[in-house]
Protein backbone atom coordinates (compact mmCIF):
# COMPACT_ATOMS: atom_id res chain seq x y z
CA UNK A 1 0.00 0.00 0.00
CA UNK A 2 1.12 3.10 -0.62
CA UNK A 3 -0.28 6.68 0.10
CA UNK A 4 1.20 10.47 -0.78
CA UNK A 5 0.07 14.04 -0.29
CA UNK A 6 1.15 17.12 -0.55
CA UNK A 7 3.38 16.89 2.74
CA UNK A 8 3.80 13.31 3.00
CA UNK A 9 4.21 9.76 1.83
CA UNK A 10 3.32 6.75 3.27
CA UNK A 11 4.34 3.06 2.19
CA UNK A 12 3.81 -0.76 4.15
CA UNK A 13 7.06 -2.90 4.33
CA UNK A 14 7.13 -6.34 4.85
CA UNK A 15 10.07 -8.64 6.12
CA UNK A 16 10.76 -11.64 7.33
CA UNK A 17 13.30 -13.59 9.97
CA UNK A 18 13.52 -17.17 10.13
CA UNK A 19 15.63 -19.54 12.47
CA UNK A 20 15.40 -23.42 13.39
CA UNK A 21 13.20 -24.69 15.81
CA UNK A 22 15.00 -25.20 19.41
CA UNK A 23 12.09 -27.23 21.33
CA UNK A 24 9.74 -29.83 20.41
CA UNK A 25 6.49 -30.19 21.78
CA UNK A 26 5.26 -33.62 21.92
CA UNK A 27 1.63 -34.55 23.06
CA UNK A 28 1.56 -38.29 23.83
CA UNK A 29 -1.32 -40.07 25.45
CA UNK A 30 -2.55 -44.07 26.35
CA UNK A 31 -5.42 -45.47 25.69
CA UNK A 32 -6.64 -48.99 28.02
CA UNK A 33 -9.79 -50.91 28.34
CA UNK A 34 -10.81 -52.23 31.30
CA UNK A 35 -14.24 -54.15 32.47
CA UNK A 36 -15.41 -50.88 34.49
CA UNK A 37 -14.52 -47.48 35.09
CA UNK A 38 -11.70 -47.96 37.68
CA UNK A 39 -9.67 -50.44 36.60
CA UNK A 40 -9.60 -48.85 33.00
CA UNK A 41 -8.85 -45.42 34.98
CA UNK A 42 -6.05 -47.22 37.09
CA UNK A 43 -4.31 -48.85 34.06
CA UNK A 44 -4.23 -45.55 32.38
CA UNK A 45 -2.82 -43.77 35.28
CA UNK A 46 -0.50 -46.23 35.57
CA UNK A 47 0.82 -46.09 32.25
CA UNK A 48 0.96 -42.30 31.88
CA UNK A 49 3.36 -42.17 35.10
CA UNK A 50 5.46 -44.40 32.90
CA UNK A 51 5.50 -42.01 30.12
CA UNK A 52 6.39 -38.61 32.17
CA UNK A 53 9.10 -41.39 33.97
CA UNK A 54 10.33 -42.06 30.82
CA UNK A 55 10.47 -38.42 29.67
CA UNK A 56 12.44 -37.60 33.24
CA UNK A 57 15.40 -39.81 32.53
CA UNK A 58 15.70 -38.28 29.03
CA UNK A 59 16.35 -35.01 31.02
CA UNK A 60 13.09 -33.41 30.95
CA UNK A 61 12.14 -30.89 33.34
CA UNK A 62 9.30 -31.39 35.63
CA UNK A 63 8.48 -27.92 34.41
CA UNK A 64 8.01 -28.97 31.20
CA UNK A 65 5.84 -31.72 31.40
CA UNK A 66 2.13 -31.29 31.59
CA UNK A 67 -1.25 -33.80 31.83
CA UNK A 68 -3.42 -32.79 29.44
CA UNK A 69 -6.82 -34.51 30.14
CA UNK A 70 -8.21 -37.71 31.50
CA UNK A 71 -11.36 -39.36 29.52
CA UNK A 72 -13.49 -42.15 30.07
CA UNK A 73 -16.00 -43.59 28.22
CA UNK A 74 -18.17 -46.88 27.48
CA UNK A 75 -17.66 -49.10 25.40
CA UNK A 76 -20.99 -50.58 23.65
CA UNK A 77 -21.23 -54.01 22.08
CA UNK A 78 -22.10 -54.33 17.99
CA UNK A 79 -25.35 -53.29 18.03
CA UNK A 80 -24.74 -50.15 20.56
CA UNK A 81 -26.84 -51.03 23.35
CA UNK A 82 -24.67 -53.20 25.61
CA UNK A 83 -22.31 -51.83 27.58
CA UNK A 84 -19.25 -53.91 27.27
CA UNK A 85 -16.42 -51.96 29.37
CA UNK A 86 -14.73 -48.46 29.36
CA UNK A 87 -11.90 -46.86 27.73
CA UNK A 88 -9.93 -44.75 29.74
CA UNK A 89 -7.33 -41.85 28.49
CA UNK A 90 -4.83 -39.88 29.53
CA UNK A 91 -2.85 -37.34 27.87
CA UNK A 92 0.98 -35.75 28.93
CA UNK A 93 2.51 -32.51 26.87
CA UNK A 94 6.27 -32.45 26.69
CA UNK A 95 8.50 -30.58 25.55
CA UNK A 96 11.84 -31.53 24.50
CA UNK A 97 14.62 -28.84 24.57
CA UNK A 98 16.79 -31.08 23.08
CA UNK A 99 15.52 -32.07 19.62
CA UNK A 100 18.13 -35.01 19.08
CA UNK A 101 16.17 -36.83 21.73
CA UNK A 102 12.94 -37.07 20.31
CA UNK A 103 13.96 -40.43 18.57
CA UNK A 104 14.83 -42.29 22.08
CA UNK A 105 12.15 -40.53 23.99
CA UNK A 106 9.29 -41.83 21.56
CA UNK A 107 11.06 -45.52 21.82
CA UNK A 108 11.02 -44.85 25.55
CA UNK A 109 7.30 -44.10 25.29
CA UNK A 110 6.89 -47.42 23.31
CA UNK A 111 8.72 -49.52 26.36
CA UNK A 112 6.65 -47.75 29.09
CA UNK A 113 2.93 -47.67 27.39
CA UNK A 114 3.18 -50.65 24.60
CA UNK A 115 0.41 -50.72 22.41
CA UNK A 116 -1.20 -48.32 24.57
CA UNK A 117 0.46 -45.63 23.39
CA UNK A 118 -0.87 -42.65 21.57
CA UNK A 119 1.38 -39.83 19.75
CA UNK A 120 -1.15 -37.04 19.02
CA UNK A 121 1.85 -34.53 18.13
CA UNK A 122 5.30 -33.50 17.66
CA UNK A 123 5.83 -29.88 16.63
CA UNK A 124 8.82 -27.73 15.82
CA UNK A 125 8.57 -24.57 17.77
CA UNK A 126 11.18 -21.73 18.94
CA UNK A 127 11.12 -21.44 22.23
CA UNK A 128 11.20 -17.58 22.09
CA UNK A 129 9.99 -16.30 19.19
CA UNK A 130 10.84 -12.19 19.91
CA UNK A 131 14.90 -11.98 18.99
CA UNK A 132 13.46 -13.35 15.16
CA UNK A 133 9.81 -10.26 15.25
CA UNK A 134 12.19 -7.88 16.36
CA UNK A 135 14.59 -9.38 13.25
CA UNK A 136 11.15 -9.44 10.75
CA UNK A 137 10.36 -5.72 12.29
CA UNK A 138 13.95 -4.10 10.92
CA UNK A 139 13.41 -5.47 7.75
CA UNK A 140 9.90 -4.67 7.21
CA UNK A 141 11.29 -0.84 8.05
CA UNK A 142 14.09 -1.21 5.65
CA UNK A 143 11.85 -2.71 2.72
CA UNK A 144 9.30 0.61 3.68
CA UNK A 145 11.74 2.99 3.74
CA UNK A 146 13.52 1.84 0.86
CA UNK A 147 9.90 1.91 -0.97
CA UNK A 148 9.70 5.84 0.67
CA UNK A 149 12.81 6.88 -0.53
CA UNK A 150 12.48 5.26 -4.37
CA UNK A 151 9.42 6.96 -4.33
CA UNK A 152 10.76 10.36 -3.71
CA UNK A 153 13.49 10.46 -5.98
CA UNK A 154 10.59 10.19 -8.54
CA UNK A 155 8.62 12.88 -7.50
CA UNK A 156 11.58 15.04 -7.31
CA UNK A 157 11.29 15.28 -3.23
CA UNK A 158 13.38 14.11 -0.09
CA UNK A 159 12.02 12.36 3.08
CA UNK A 160 11.96 14.09 6.24
CA UNK A 161 10.97 12.62 9.75
CA UNK A 162 8.81 9.55 10.19
CA UNK A 163 5.06 10.85 10.95
CA UNK A 164 3.65 7.37 11.99
CA UNK A 165 5.05 3.86 12.40
CA UNK A 166 2.42 1.21 13.08
CA UNK A 167 2.09 -2.62 12.22
CA UNK A 168 -0.73 -3.94 10.38
CA UNK A 169 -0.16 -7.57 10.75
CA UNK A 170 2.23 -9.77 12.63
CA UNK A 171 2.97 -13.18 11.35
CA UNK A 172 3.51 -15.89 14.81
CA UNK A 173 6.37 -18.18 14.03
CA UNK A 174 5.22 -20.74 11.30
CA UNK A 175 6.93 -23.67 9.96
CA UNK A 176 8.62 -23.17 6.48
CA UNK A 177 8.61 -26.69 6.69
CA UNK A 178 9.01 -29.65 9.22
CA UNK A 179 9.71 -33.15 8.15
CA UNK A 180 8.94 -36.42 10.44
CA UNK A 181 10.12 -39.81 8.72
CA UNK A 182 8.75 -42.63 11.01
CA UNK A 183 8.71 -46.57 10.81
CA UNK A 184 9.40 -48.64 14.06
CA UNK A 185 9.49 -45.74 16.88
CA UNK A 186 13.76 -46.02 17.17
CA UNK A 187 13.99 -45.54 13.53
CA UNK A 188 11.88 -42.06 14.15
CA UNK A 189 13.72 -38.83 12.82
CA UNK A 190 12.80 -34.98 12.77
CA UNK A 191 14.21 -32.97 10.72
CA UNK A 192 14.09 -29.34 11.85
CA UNK A 193 13.53 -27.21 8.81
CA UNK A 194 12.74 -23.17 9.79
CA UNK A 195 10.32 -21.40 11.39
CA UNK A 196 9.66 -17.79 10.03
CA UNK A 197 8.02 -14.73 11.51
CA UNK A 198 6.54 -11.93 9.65
CA UNK A 199 6.06 -8.53 10.13
CA UNK A 200 4.29 -5.91 8.12
CA UNK A 201 4.43 -2.27 8.82
CA UNK A 202 3.01 1.31 7.64
CA UNK A 203 5.22 4.02 7.81
CA UNK A 204 4.23 7.47 6.78
CA UNK A 205 7.48 10.57 6.10
CA UNK A 206 7.16 14.02 5.48
CA UNK A 207 8.68 15.11 2.36
CA UNK A 208 9.82 17.89 1.11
Amino acid sequence: MTGHSGSHVEVTGSGTASAAPDVVRVRAGVRCDGDDVSTALADAGNRAQGLAQAARDHGVAAADLRTTGTRVHPRHDREGVTVVGYTAYQGLSVTVRDPALVGSLVEAFAGAAGNALTIDHIGLELADSAPLLAQAREAAFADAKAKAEQYAALAGRELGKVERLSDVERGGAQPRFAMMAAGKAADLSVELGENSVTATVAVRWEWT
